[in-house]
């Protein structure tokens, strides 16, 4: 559904969004299933991480083609991808099962992100929709992104509440993935220090 979806983009604003929506609403589904079903596996979880990886990391190469500063959503992308990355193979070196066992981190937003699916789904959709909604305000290729945040937000008091609640859940969702990168990085060295001595 993303490969038609992103195909149609710059043709169809409105149908890429519709598309893309429905495939991360499918997404989470599967996952949903898979727990109810009994269903869950590591190929499985590794699978929906990349695949969650690759839609975000398109949009986001999308929406830094639009927007100026482009750069922005670049380094969104390489915080995304490094994070997750960075989190599920330290998770994996240290026999975890799940990248979400993170009950022994002393961050409490780490830990009540990955405790709570209501609220990780809760800034998982502000992130996704926020740039959905980034990608239909863009009305030429060299948007100006403050520009076209302040413009939406001063349309009306819908507007703003809307965009302060997805902005909230997206500002949480990247805070996390900076604590996940240095919690996961830690859990590296620590391994490799652990391992020297034993040598």
């Amino acid at each position: 559904m993303n490969c038609f979806a992103f195909a149609i983009c710059f043709k169809d604003k409105y149908l890429f969004s519709v598309l893309y929506f429905i495939s991360f609403a499918c997404d989470a589904l599967d996952g949903w299933f898979a727990r109810k079903l009994n269903q869950v596996s590591t190929f499985g979880a590794v699978l929906d991480m990349v695949t969650d990886r690759i839609s975000t990391a398109c949009l986001l190469v999308i929406l830094s083609q639009v927007y100026r500063p482009g750069f922005i959503f670049l380094l969104l992308l390489a915080l995304d991808i490094a994070s997750h990355w960075l989190q599920m193979y330290s998770s994996f070196l240290v026999g975890k099962t799940s990248h979400k066992d993170v009950e022994d981190s002393s961050s409490w937003l780490f830990r009540a992100y990955y405790a709570n699916r209501k609220f990780m789904g809760y800034c998982c959709v502000s992130c996704e929709v926020l740039y959905i909604i980034l990608f239909l305000l863009a009305k030429k290729q060299t948007e100006n992104l403050t520009d076209v945040l302040v413009n939406a937000a001063t349309q009306s008091w819908i507007y703003l509440t809307l965009l302060a609640l997805i902005l909230f859940g997206w500002t949480i969702k990247q805070s996390v993935n900076l604590i996940q990168i240095k919690t996961a990085a830690d859990a590296c060295i620590l391994y490799d220090i652990n391992k020297k001595q034993k040598d």
